[in-house]
């Protein structure tokens, strides 16, 4: 066997992998921390609902105590959590016992200065990576997220690799802010469909038949997410992206879509459900609103 080959079995091995640590297990982050699991890697996984890793733990994974105790022996360290907060919390646990040569991913949707606040606290010697995925649960069940890597993620990029396709975007923060747009766009879509359907609603046309016609239009991809099923996005989480945006410059269009998230979010039905139930939710708005204006 030439040098080469024997280089690539001993880096196939899976002592020779690196060690993970993951952090976030709800609706994305359990299937994604699945694949890296499945992927041979040596993985181990907090949640601050501990049942939430209980699956993975009975399929091979090492719980971590505390988010301290997960990372203590990691190469790698991948955190997909809620929000800004939540990422706060978590780095005031990690930051002072991250080992020197670590690799650190997040990949939760933070926005870019939360990333920059959180590249500006770790210590030397650790490598940050912002990124953020494109795609809902079944995107992550099936490894093919669309994966917005800002800064240095040259030595991540083959555990990336098996939760998707990595694009890499620019500097340090660089992908969180692509993944705002992207969200934004993806809000803005559903909300635009909602009110279009509600129009239609209004002028008494068939459902179906608006529904086709737009399905068939610049909105296709909109028309799809708007009445997805088995897939989620929360529509607090929603709330929480589209005010990310909003808070960022001026955007008149999506501040109206944030009151719509933010209607549904309201209601303790809604609030973590996916964002294809606030379509029936600003539908009824509408013609209640109607109503009341006749």
């Amino acid at each position: 066997m030439a040098q080469n080959d024997h280089t690539a079995a001993r880096n196939d091995h899976p002592r020779a992998r690196p060690r993970i640590a993951f952090l976030g297990l709800g609706h994305m982050g359990a299937p994604m921390a699945r694949r890296l699991l499945a992927a041979g890697y040596r993985l181990t996984v907090w949640n601050r609902t501990a049942a939430k890793a209980e699956p993975l733990v009975a399929e091979g994974a090492r719980l971590g105590s505390c988010p301290a105790d997960a990372v203590r022996d990691a190469d790698v360290v991948v955190t997909m959590l809620a929000g800004p907060d939540a990422l706060r919390a978590v780095a005031d646990a990690l930051v002072p016992v991250l080992r020197d040569g670590v690799r650190w991913v997040d990949m939760s949707t933070v926005g870019p200065d939360a990333v920059r606040e959180l590249g500006g606290r770790v210590p030397d010697g650790v490598t940050l990576v912002d990124a953020p995925v494109t795609g809902s649960t079944d995107k992550a069940a099936a490894g093919e997220l669309g994966i917005l890597a800002g800064g240095d993620a040259t030595e991540v990029e083959p555990v990336l690799a098996h939760l998707g396709t990595v694009t890499r975007t620019g500097p340090l923060g660089s992908g969180a802010a692509l993944k705002l747009v992207v969200n934004t766009a993806v809000l803005g879509g559903v909300a635009l469909v909602a009110e279009a359907m509600a129009l239609a609603d209004a002028l008494g046309l068939d459902e179906e038949v608006a529904r086709g016609a737009l399905a068939r239009g610049p909105l296709a991809g909109a028309v799809a997410r708007a009445f997805a099923n088995g897939v989620h996005f929360g529509n607090d989480l929603a709330v929480k992206d589209v005010a990310l945006a909003t808070d960022t410059t001026r955007l008149p269009a999506l501040e109206a879509v944030l009151a719509h998230f933010r209607a549904a979010a309201a209601d303790q039905d809604l609030a973590h459900e996916d964002i294809a139930r606030a379509v029936p939710h600003i539908r009824t708005r509408a013609r209640t609103h109607h109503s009341y204006r006749s």
